[in-house]
């Protein structure tokens, strides 16, 4: 079982940017709804590519640098990152086959 771990502000470059797998971070806040809709989706997705993308989540309330770094406005915002490089965006809760979709474009 793949799990998603958490992502600081301080841990960043070397979690996120430096990573040998492509990352997906997950922004959200304990207060925000849709995002605790989304959660199990993306530890679904954790399982489902378990070895080939690694599955972070970082709260915005606890890290603003990054977030406004990177013009998240709103959560979840979901963001996918390969090579250090940002490759794909999701903004808002999406059903499971959007994420997927998603996912597979940034992997190409």
């Amino acid at each position: 079982m793949s799990d998603v771990r958490e992502v600081t502000d301080a841990t960043w470059d070397g979690d996120v940017l430096k990573s040998d797998l492509p990352v997906l971070v997950d922004f959200w806040a304990p207060w925000c709804g849709p995002c605790r809709m989304v959660a199990p989706i993306v530890q679904e997705l954790s399982e489902e590519y378990a070895g080939k993308v690694s599955f972070m989540k970082m709260n915005t309330d606890e890290n603003p640098m990054v977030p406004s770094k990177f013009g998240i406005r709103s959560i979840p915002s979901l963001l996918i990152f390969k090579g250090g490089e940002l490759k794909g965006t999701v903004v808002g809760f999406r059903p499971k086959s959007d994420l997927k979709k998603r996912i597979d474009e940034a992997l190409v």
